[in-house]
């Protein structure tokens, strides 16, 4: 418990926002105008992947006093990886064919978290100098 409240209140964004990311990929998204851009899907797993990542990124330099790159490395980068391809699986074997998991949208986490991660890692060395 005390490790989760930790995390709660170091990090409320970055939860909101990882519950929201697998709220979003087990329900059914409905039809809108952007529906006809090309590849709005990945676009979106790539922004939502990228908002998490800064977001981690930022909650931590925040409340950190020497941060780390190890720490950007495992939990801005590999971690959301690890979650988007958990979320994929799940989609292929426990909707009900409502949702698919796709490689592509794993790739496409993974450009968002790799973004946020040389962005995060471009302010743990700007924190370092200051």
């Amino acid at each position: 418990m005390n490790k989760l409240q930790h995390i709660l209140t170091k990090y409320p964004f970055s939860c909101i926002i990882v519950i929201g990311t697998w709220i979003l990929c087990f329900m059914n998204i409905p039809e809108t105008p952007l529906s006809n851009v090309r590849f709005i899907d990945k676009w979106t797993h790539s922004l939502i992947y990228l908002v998490l990542g800064l977001s981690i990124s930022f909650e931590y330099i925040r409340t950190t006093k020497h941060p780390s790159l190890k720490f950007i490395v495992v939990w801005v980068w590999m971690i959301p990886i690890i979650m988007g391809g958990l979320i994929e699986v799940l989609q292929s074997y426990c909707t009900n064919g409502n949702r698919s998991g796709e490689w592509l949208d794993l790739f496409a986490d993974a450009i968002g978290s790799t973004i946020a991660l040389l962005i995060g890692i471009l302010l743990v060395r700007y924190r370092a100098k200051a």
